[in-house]
């Protein structure tokens, strides 16, 4: 439904992406051979650069990082604002101070926040794949997201390289430029540094796109890149990473005992040894990593800070933990009340089928949204066609997989990116020869929704000057395609910059009010937060509040109230703070 544009009300991007849709479906089956010499010439020349099949990918890869830094004006580099954000960014900056996990501070129940373990280690709670990307672009270029913008470029590179594998060169080229408009100019993959999608996303294109390929050539560098694939996942994306490789090892190992054409096996350990060597030391690096941070090389990432603090289980035959003590109420509130409410609705009946039921809807509207729907009316005969059988198979087992998950995100499902756009891109060779009548209309449909794929990229580069709404539907929809943090993290940036301006080190004590949102979270603070100029602290009793000051003696002492309209930044009210009241600090 689109909302007419008012007083009260914006027109809403998916909203106009349906009614565009719609009209584009009408006006083409009315008048199928409407611009078709056109479409005819453009297509010639794209097939004839998917042709040539390392330009295609390398095409692929320099269109997004370059149509991503022309949005920069209007799409700026986005500010941390959520727990996953300062999680990431933690363990981005542990790496590029060139260590695996930090010292528990002194204070450091002042600094506790979601998604961060203080024990055995002051580290972030996720694996490391997100934090060692981000780490690279903080080194290589000074800011972490160009980290995040350079692997989205090989993300979609990789995929176009994988398709090339399953499907013929010119819808493979489609694939990878589908990807760019849907995956890597909007989404939140690429305009937050939460959840690690398209590093996730590239290890399973490495895993799709050499797979093939290696039971056709058996080549080394196949194995490799597969090898690759495998380790990139289990550092990122561990679960739905092993739901892909399962479904991968079953047939590599069914065609090793039994295939027609495998290799000789003095030919197989050859070529499988580099491979072996990459998995052993993709796996001795995870365990150094678990042993550093997490204090035992077994003890993966997640353990430790979910048994710390959580209440939620992950899996639908898991009851509720026993609530452990809280010293911050806003955590409490997002691991009892949050976290909580999610798992209660999904252990009644009704609630259990809504969630399970609403899953697909959402993944199919991220990873296809509503322009890019109507191929799947082909879905029977993508069921039935050998070229991608396996993509179906290896994607039900993910859904299998997905219904006993309590928490569905876009992310989780990353690793199966190529398998859905293979099938997609599947559907839509199918509907290309659809011809009614003997009128081409399944190829003018084709052609509509790619064209408004392109239209709505363009309009959503302008959303903010035309004041059209982002986040419409489904709830939750900051994981929509269309997705813009806007200001979300502004407010602290802001208070932030003031304060790193200001001579000498700073303390800020942050205050919530009692009905704070956790998700908007800003005690976040360095790798090495005895040396930041500015500490980040959560406002607690006067008595650990002066024990904190007293620590911190050489600082001067803040106190922000983020609920505050606007944020209020004032002095601590203690003889102790030596806030000059000439220092000015934005509010």
């Amino acid at each position: 439904m689109i909302v007419s544009p008012g007083p009260d009300h914006k027109a809403s991007v998916m909203g106009i992406e349906f009614g565009l849709t719609l009209v584009a479906l009408a006006f083409l089956f009315a008048w199928p051979r409407l611009g078709s010499t056109t479409f005819l010439r453009i297509e010639r020349i794209c097939n004839r650069l998917a042709r040539r099949r390392v330009l295609a990918v390398a095409t692929v890869g320099v269109a997004q990082l370059l149509l991503r830094l022309a949005l920069l004006p209007l799409c700026p580099i986005p500010q941390p604002f959520t727990p996953d954000d300062f999680s990431f960014l933690l363990a981005a900056d542990t790496f590029a101070s060139g260590r695996l996990a930090n010292p528990t501070p002194a204070m450091w129940t002042h600094f506790e926040t979601i998604h961060v373990s203080m024990q055995p280690t002051y580290m972030s709670m996720y694996f490391p794949a997100q934090g060692l990307v981000l780490a690279a672009g903080k080194v290589l270029f000074g800011n972490p997201w160009f980290g995040l913008l350079c692997v989205n470029a090989l993300m979609c590179a990789a995929i176009c390289w994988a398709l090339q594998a399953w499907l013929p060169p010119g819808w493979a080229l489609l694939g990878g430029f589908l990807a760019i408009l849907r995956l890597s100019l909007f989404s939140y993959w690429i305009n937050t540094y939460t959840g690690g999608a398209a590093i996730a996303a590239l290890g399973g294109a490495l895993v799709l796109g050499a797979f093939p390929r290696l039971m056709r050539y058996v080549r080394i560098r196949d194995g490799l890149l597969l090898a690759l694939g495998v380790v990139v996942l289990a550092i990122s994306r561990p679960y739905e990473g092993l739901l892909l490789c399962l479904p991968v090892a079953f047939v590599l190992g069914r065609w090793i005992l039994f295939g027609k054409n495998r290799p000789a096996p003095a030919i197989l350990l050859r070529r499988a040894a580099l491979p072996l060597a990459v998995l052993l030391a993709g796996a001795a690096w995870m365990a150094d990593y678990d042993y550093r941070a997490f204090g035992n090389p077994l003890t993966l990432p997640y353990t430790v800070n979910r048994a710390t603090y959580a209440v939620a289980p992950y899996w639908m035959w898991q009851a509720p933990r026993p609530e452990p003590f809280y010293r911050h109420k806003p955590m409490r509130d997002f691991y009892v009340k949050q976290e909580l409410r999610v798992v209660t609705l999904f252990h009644t009946v009704p609630g259990f089928l809504t969630q399970n039921l609403m899953k697909p809807v959402h993944a199919v509207l991220f990873f296809a949204g509503v322009a890019l729907f109507p191929p799947l009316i082909m879905l029977r005969r993508v069921l039935l066609d050998r070229r991608t059988r396996f993509l179906v198979l290896a994607s039900l087992l993910l859904m299998a997989g997905m219904f006993i998950e309590i928490v569905l995100l876009p992310h989780y499902l990353a690793p199966f990116t190529v398998a859905f756009y293979a099938i997609g891109l599947q559907c839509m060779r199918h509907l290309r020869v659809w011809s009614p009548g003997g009128r081409p209309v399944g190829a003018a449909v084709v052609r509509a929704l790619v064209v408004t794929c392109i239209a709505m990229a363009a309009l959503r580069a302008w959303a903010e000057p035309l004041n059209l709404e982002l986040a419409n539907w489904p709830p939750g929809a900051w994981t929509a395609n269309w997705y813009g943090p806007g200001e979300l993290g502004a407010p602290r940036a802001r208070v932030l910059a003031d304060l790193e301006r200001l001579p000498g080190k700073q303390l800020v004590i942050v205050r919530y009010s009692s009905d704070h949102n956790p998700v908007w979270e800003w005690v976040y603070n360095a790798a090495d937060i005895d040396s930041a100029k500015v500490i980040w602290a959560r406002d607690m009793d006067n008595a650990a509040n002066s024990e904190l000051i007293r620590h911190y003696a050489d600082r001067k002492v803040w106190l922000v109230q983020p609920d505050s309209q606007p944020v209020a930044v004032m002095p601590y009210p203690t003889p102790d703070s030596r806030a000059p009241s000439s220092s000015k600090v934005s509010k």
